[in-house]
């Protein structure tokens, strides 16, 4: 028994698994490892793990059971507190193996209390527009998979797509009308044989979600991917849990195969079925499909930010910040961030990933971090960096507090421009307010607080020979950090 339980679903209950491992390289600048397209609001005002998480929250559904890679867990806990989603359990992969193993770790995890509570099994960052579309397919997915089944949703394709994987239908489920055997999983096609899948009525899209009780998911990975089975065993056996999180066992988590659910258990199990439907689903896997799901102006162009677009068509354009002019344009994509410019044609938007690749085989630390880097405590950003000194800005959310830590490397000086900040130097506990400043030489021990009810900001102003993050010694830390 792992020390992870904390919620037990009722036999009714449908358990809401929600994968949020992926990077969204193909949404590349605004998508990075750092900060990946599943935590940003790309289609609402709401993110699109919240968004997800929506889907499935209220009667009927037991709290989430969220996948997510250890680094990101606080914009996960952040994000699903923020949306109201209370008692979610966080489960951290200590390193990405692909979806098996954090499917079989999320069965195991519901099946110590309740093997016959249904699972279901999603992507953080997919666009569904017909809600109530879903839930009619989920409870007609929900009622095949009490029977043993597992049930994948299928989207009628509306064009040839070669970007996803189809599903042929096989005969229907006598036990659960309007619920097919899952004849035959084709992988991404060419142009041509899309265009005849896309038209036959026997074919579907593969919307990558699934639904099966925690009983059937375990059965089948212990016949058809052991080894994914054991790995995810050990790893929740010798699990920990670190404030909110259920931290896996590293090493036994790293032996297991990195491996996807398709792989794994749906294209080798007979019990695979799957219930065509038409939801408005998108993958959202690249600009073109953005483009895609956002609602258009008169002229089909989806601009976001402080965009003006004369004379153009068919276009996506966003800026986060920066003004941002196109004239003449047609069918492009144009994405501005405060580090970064791309500019492609929409046909070619699947190919961002080989920018993406170049960036990081030429050392651009812009292929995988942002500028601006998120915390538990809040958010710092970089400003200015020169010859042996950096700006940087700090934001400390109400109660949120700093590691006490020193460098070896630099000193530190501090301004206050919004907010009271409690500062321990050394021995000393200084309270600093608006248009104030804290100076800390090299090697000195400090920490920052924000004590009071509204957001800290800061200007910190860095000097020394080396400025990089790793420059840092930790002591002692609130949230786990080592």
């Amino acid at each position: 028994m792992s020390p992870a339980t904390s919620v037990v679903p009722s036999s009714s209950d449908i358990v809401p698994v929600i994968l949020s491992g992926g990077t969204g390289s193909r949404l590349w600048p605004l998508s990075r490892e750092s900060h990946p397209k599943q935590f940003w609001p790309l289609l609402s005002d709401k993110t699109m793990v919240q968004e997800t998480a929506f889907r499935a929250w209220g009667p009927g559904y037991a709290p989430p059971v969220v996948v997510v890679g250890e680094a990101h867990r606080f914009l996960v806990a952040e994000q699903m507190r923020d949306a109201g989603v209370l008692r979610s359990q966080i489960v951290l992969e200590p390193e990405g193996r692909n979806s098996a193993p954090a499917v079989a770790t999320a069965a195991l995890l519901v099946a110590e209390t309740n093997a016959d509570a249904v699972l279901w099994i999603m992507a953080a960052d997919a666009s569904i527009t017909d809600v109530p579309a879903l839930h009619a397919a989920l409870g007609l997915a929900a009622a095949a998979a009490r029977t043993g089944r597992i049930v994948t949703f299928g989207m009628r394709p509306d064009q040839p797509q070669t970007g996803f994987g189809y599903i042929e239908m096989g005969e229907a489920l006598e036990e659960v009308p309007g619920v097919y055997v899952v004849q035959h999983f084709i992988e991404k096609p060419d142009l041509e044989t899309a265009k005849r899948l896309s038209t036959d009525g026997r074919h579907v899209w593969n919307s990558g979600m699934f639904v099966a009780t925690a009983a059937t998911l375990l059965q089948e990975l212990a016949q058809h991917a052991p080894l994914v089975l054991a790995a995810a065993r050990a790893a929740l056996a010798t699990s920990r849990r670190d404030l909110d999180f259920i931290r896996l066992g590293e090493e036994a988590f790293r032996t297991a195969p990195s491996v996807s659910i398709d792989y794994a258990v749906m294209e080798h199990t007979r019990h695979a079925a799957v219930v065509p439907a038409v939801l408005g689903w998108s993958d959202v896997g690249s600009w073109d499909a953005l483009w895609e799901a956002s609602p258009k102006d008169a002229s089909r162009n989806v601009l976001h930010g402080p965009v003006e677009a004369l004379d153009s068509q068919g276009c996506f354009v966003r800026s986060e910040g920066m003004l941002t002019a196109v004239l003449g344009l047609k069918d492009v994509v144009l994405v501005v961030t405060d580090d970064a410019v791309l500019a492609l044609p929409r046909d070619r938007a699947q190919d961002v990933k080989q920018v993406v690749e170049r960036l990081r085989a030429r050392g651009r630390k812009e292929a995988t971090e942002h500028r601006r880097m998120y915390r538990p405590w809040g958010h710092y950003e970089g400003m200015i960096i020169g010859d042996r000194f950096q700006v940087k800005q700090i934001v400390v959310r109400p109660g949120g507090k700093l590691s006490l830590q020193k460098h070896h490397h630099r000193a530190e000086h501090w301004v206050v421009v919004k907010g009271t900040a409690r500062v321990q130097r050394d021995e000393e506990s200084i309270l600093i307010s608006e248009n104030q400043s804290v100076y800390l030489p090299l090697g000195c021990t400090h920490r920052l607080e924000n004590p009071g009810m509204i957001p800290l900001a800061l200007i910190e102003v860095q000097v020394g020979s080396y400025l990089g993050e790793d420059d840092i010694v930790r002591l002692e830390d609130t949230y786990g950090r080592s």
